[in-house]
């Protein structure tokens, strides 16, 4: 490929480039015919370094490459990348976009003369397997490259992808696999997943780019410190610190972590900055189509100043007139962090530079935390899922509504992917069964006979109905539902998460709209309630938005709070973060890597409970309902729960048995799996996560588009189901996935069975509180916030503080 090669370097040349020694090296594994996985830091070139060689001869007419993304707006960067590089090489190449916002037209002529690069997203791919003939259409591809891997990995849409590209191999044997990767910690893992495990898995081939980015964190750290509140999530109080940031700057990406707190700043900022506006957009999933795509044009071309966004525009975008990042709150994961931060000097030798802007006061320690992880190298691990059973049944009713297939010939396709090694032949047997039968329970029903065996033994879908309709409803991602809250004898008061609510058992309390409410039931997707006149209560947690701290992250977080208060810290935060800290050592003290800190305190409102974990919200609300149910076993007590990402609250009427339960180990891992069933509705929970597995397994059809059928329909059908399958038919394969997905995913069962390792290796330090410490603060505060209505929150903070 001497000549291939020439002739990029040729072209580089003529655009004062120089390639990458990690770029050269992968475009000589491509043209020897391997497949890997290219890693290198955000910026530095990876879409070249795997681009250019399948683009540099001339291709046949017929589609030659699939090129895999998992966010849309980076599919339009990926064609002017491509667009680029054709011209420049003067081949022959055609390149077309397919995703969720192509239109019915495009798609036909899209089908009737295939580009030789196709950019495309996992659900789309999955809709061209879903075509009748697709084997003939995909005849000539010549490599599939999977972009920005590590964001597909541990998803559904990932065991897709896992499914798609075995599946095209079992007719494509020459294809080549290539992913490409820059945050992500298990790298082997990442590897091993797209090669799966059938005969390719001996070929792997890793690229490491042997390049340090310029990262360059920055913190805004007010002058005076007393503006930074203790609690709080917007960051709000530091507007006027960004200004001079948006000011001084061509572009800037302004990140927030929600959507709502993108509206929020894009309106505040409107607000403070009237100039901004006309050259000012906002970006997030839930824009129109639309406008989503003119803000990515005008960024592109430089036509807007600033952009507040989230995570839609996070990966591998490569917005070149980009200055200036701003991140808005701790993001809560290393990765995610260098992901945004690479949005800026994203060219080969750039520095990148974010500056950090923290929320509340203690978000400091985490900003010096992500520092140290980004200087050192720290990145989370991102686990694969394992039988996913329901994404499995999808798979082969595509296949069905296609050309069908024929077992024999499909088993060792579908154990080549690392999701199914572990697949028994009763399981496949019992998933033929379902897809024809509906299974045990469901085989009178001739809804769920969805796909029929032919006389050649081929198993195939013959109604057209069934056929649109799987069409219409493919794919992983499935939006929660939320209820409305109705008093059982009054009116309606607003909508939850169902997240939330599942949880619940009739009795149970907790505050919403300012009152302390009785669950009663949940009818017709309405949860009925009636008021309390008791003081204890939960708190809704709300899932959107809501990303967990990750575990490397807290334990960085212990050191840092450490290296604080030691005075050993040498970065400005923690300089700046010493009020606080002091504070916190004189009434109570600082936890750290050894010291695992209880915290207990009388007042008005009963007797609180905290503990410090540092392990994200998510364990510490199973380890909350865990304490609860332990504690209660030595005397009749009930509690509120909070939590927040650092720690978590119990609140009770009634005098807490700690030391006697301190005494019986009560943070002992014996018995754990019993005890957190006893603690958590686990039945409501699996129920929950039944939904969107029925969804995704076809169980329930959501509706035609423009005629969504009715979230409570949906859920009274997935509900029914869940109750059948659960009174007769226990062994269910999609029943059993609802419940470990509670286990796996909702309760992060391994993280909390770790965390209570490293408690019992630790000294449990109990300090007595005459007043709520800085770190107790911020959760009483986000407990505070769902149930005050007629004192103003903020008066209610002025008065705790001046305790």
């Amino acid at each position: 490929m001497a000549n291939n090669q020439k002739a990029l370097l040729h072209w580089f040349d003529a655009l004062n480039w120089q390639p990458q020694p990690f770029q050269t090296e992968t475009w000589e594994a491509v043209w020897a015919g391997k497949s890997g996985l290219v890693n290198a830091p955000t910026g530095s070139g990876k879409t070249y370094s795997l681009l250019l060689p399948f683009l540099s001869h001339a291709a046949q007419p017929g589609l030659r490459l699939i090129w895999i993304t998992p966010i849309r707006a980076l599919s339009k960067e990926i064609a002017l990348a491509a667009e680029r590089a054709i011209a420049g090489l003067q081949l022959n190449w055609r390149v077309a976009v397919r995703t969720g916002d192509t239109d019915a037209k495009t798609r036909q002529l899209q089908r009737k003369q295939m580009a030789e690069l196709l950019i495309t997203t996992p659900e789309s791919l999955h809709l061209m397997l879903a075509q009748k003939g697709h084997q003939k259409t995909l005849e000539g591809v010549q490599a599939v490259v999977v972009d920005e891997w590590h964001e597909l990995l541990g998803s559904k849409r990932g065991v897709q992808m896992e499914l798609a590209l075995r599946y095209l191999e079992s007719f494509l044997p020459h294809m080549q696999v290539w992913g490409i990767s820059a945050t992500i910690g298990n790298l082997d893992t990442a590897l091993e997943v797209l090669l799966g495990t059938g005969p390719r898995a001996g070929e792997k081939t890793f690229i490491k780019a042997n390049i340090q980015k310029a990262i360059e964190v920055a913190t805004v750290i007010p002058d005076a410190f007393e503006t930074l509140p203790w609690a709080g999530h917007l960051g709000i109080k530091l507007l006027q610190d960004v200004l001079p940031l948006i000011a001084q700057s061509t572009s800037t990406l302004i990140f927030t972590n929600t959507r709502a707190q993108a509206e929020i700043w894009y309106q505040r900022l409107l607000d403070a900055a009237p100039e901004l506006a006309g050259v000012m957009a906002m970006h997030h999933g839930s824009i129109n189509r639309d406008i989503r795509t003119w803000v990515e044009d005008a960024l592109h071309e430089g036509q807007l100043k600033v952009v507040v966004c989230t995570s839609s525009l996070d990966l591998g975008v490569d917005f070149r007139p980009v200055e200036t990042i701003v991140q808005i709150g701790s993001p809560k994961g290393v990765a995610r962090f260098l992901q945004r931060c690479g949005r800026s000097g994203h060219q080969p030798g750039g520095v990148s530079k974010i500056h950090f802007v923290p929320t509340h006061a203690i978000e400091l320690i985490e900003a010096a935390a992500l520092r140290e992880a980004v200087q050192v190298g720290i990145l989370e691990d991102r686990e694969p899922l394992l039988r996913t059973f329901d994404v499995l049944i999808q798979f082969l009713i595509t296949l069905a509504v296609a050309d069908g297939f024929q077992p024999k010939t499909l088993l060792p396709v579908v154990r080549g992917a690392f999701c199914f090694q572990t697949l028994t032949d009763e399981e496949w047997a019992w998933c033929l069964q379902f897809i024809t039968t509906g299974g045990s329970s469901l085989k009178a029903y001739p809804d769920y006979q969805k796909v029929t065996i032919n006389e050649n033994g081929w198993y195939v879908v013959e109604s057209r109905k069934i056929a649109m309709r799987h069409r219409m409803s493919m794919g992983t991602i499935v939006s929660g539902a939320l209820l409305s809250v109705r008093m059982q004898r009054g009116g309606y008061l607003g909508h939850i998460e169902e997240y939330f609510i599942s949880k619940l058992e009739p009795g149970d309390v907790f505050w919403f709209a300012g009152q302390a409410l009785e669950f009663l039931r949940i009818k017709d997707m309405q949860v009925m309630v009636q008021k309390s006149q008791r003081k204890d209560g939960q708190v809704p947690a709300y899932m959107g938005g809501r990303m967990p701290l990750s575990a490397q992250l807290g334990q960085l977080l212990l050191k840092h709070f450490e290296w604080a208060a030691n005075g050993r810290g040498t970065m400005p935060e923690h300089q700046a973060i010493a009020p606080l800290i002091a504070l916190q050592m004189e009434r109570s003290t600082v936890p750290d890597s050894q010291t695992f800190l209880i915290e207990t305190l009388s007042d008005k409102e009963g007797f609180h409970l905290f503990c410090y974990p540092f392990e994200g919200r998510f364990v510490h609300e199973g380890l909350a309902a865990l304490l609860a149910y332990r504690l209660s076993l030595f005397q009749p007590i009930s509690f509120s729960i909070a939590m927040n990402d650092y720690g978590f609250e119990l609140l009770s009427d009634t005098p807490i048995p700690l030391q006697e339960a301190l005494d019986s180990d009560v943070f002992t891992t014996k018995d754990l799996m019993e005890d957190l069933l006893q603690s958590v509705n686990k039945t409501e929970m699996a129920r929950r996560k039944f939904r969107d597995i029925g969804a995704i397994a076809g169980l329930v059809f959501q509706g035609y588009p423009g005629q969504r059928i009715k979230d409570k329909n949906l859920q009274s059908s997935t509900g029914l189901l869940f109750n059948v399958f659960m009174e007769y038919e226990p062994d269910h394969l999609l029943l059993q996935q609802a419940h470990q997905e509670v286990l796996d995913a909702q309760l992060e069962f391994d993280r909390l069975h770790k965390a209570l390792r490293r408690i019992n290796a630790q000294e449990i330090r109990v300090c007595n509180l005459a007043k709520p410490s800085p770190l107790a603060f911020p959760i009483m505060v986000d407990r505070l916030r769902e149930r005050l209505t007629s004192e103003k929150l903020e008066d209610r903070i002025r008065k705790m503080l001046a305790v």
